[in-house]
């Protein structure tokens, strides 16, 4: 049977980012990609001009439908909003038998929040102890932990933050410092820095999401966690490179790059 990935998102209306990335990728990967909407945005190439959340039973009621019926090899979970929703999901995870891989949204490309600042306590005690890898991007990781990263020598000590909340690893994403795309994937023992140049292509947005289901398509197909990692940075770099003008501000990734 096909693999099965579950992404639990919001939705981008612009279709770079949320469910809509999510949902591409995985088509673009070969898995069957599956859904739990937790919120709904008004969003485009500039920025988040609205966003509301779903209520929990109806965030509960999506989840159930596809997990009892049609089952997941692999969970994704991206904007939560806040921490009703941040604890509800976290529950279902934990009584889920699949890897789950975390992407704390806290913000935007543009810089809109996107998660409360009364979520912050639930995502690090609650949603990150069930996670088999967490994805924050340097921003993510103060919020979370206050550990800024300013060079690549600080990726390790921010790693070891995360950690401390529970996952069972930890992918530190370092797009945002100068000089080539490094990230550092560990378990706290094990080690391993995934780097990529650099493309002069200002249309990211989307890459977050992309990468966060690209690994987890890569565990719902039986890939180690260092496999799929390596796996998804390959896809989403040429996802960045093939990224395209759409709108009057920052474009998306192109998720079929590879399928043409």
């Amino acid at each position: 049977m096909i693999p099965r990935v579950l992404t639990v998102a919001g939705s981008d209306s612009g279709g770079g980012a949320g469910i809509q990335a999510d949902l591409k990728t995985m088509l673009a990967l070969g898995v069957h990609g599956m859904s739990v909407l937790t919120a709904v945005t008004a969003q485009n190439s500039t920025g988040v001009q609205g966003a509301w959340e779903l209520p929990v039973e109806a965030v509960r009621a999506q989840y159930r439908s596809v997990v009892d019926d049609i089952g997941v090899q692999a969970v994704k979970t991206g904007m939560l909003a806040s921490a009703e929703l941040v604890e509800a999901v976290a529950e279902l995870i934990s009584g889920t038998d699949a890897p789950a891989v975390v992407d704390p949204v806290g913000v935007s490309k543009h810089g809109d929040p996107l998660l409360a600042a009364s979520a912050l306590d639930a995502v690090r005690t609650e949603l990150l102890p069930v996670a088999t890898v967490a994805t924050p991007n340097l921003d993510e990781v103060a919020q979370l932990t206050g550990v800024r990263v300013r060079s690549e020598d600080d990726l390790r000590p921010a790693a070891a933050a995360v950690l401390e909340f529970g996952p069972r690893w930890v992918l530190i994403k370092g797009g945002h410092l100068a000089g080539d795309a490094v990230d550092l994937l560990t378990d706290g023992s094990e080690e391993h820095l995934l780097r990529a140049p650099r493309h002069d292509n200002r249309h990211t947005h989307g890459t977050g999401c992309t990468l966060a289901s690209a690994i987890a398509c890569g565990l719902a197909r039986g890939r180690s966690v260092p496999e799929a990692v390596a796996a998804a940075k390959e896809y989403v770099t040429g996802a960045i490179a093939a990224g395209f003008a759409l709108g009057a501000g920052i474009g998306p990734v192109d998720h079929g790059w590879d399928t043409r």
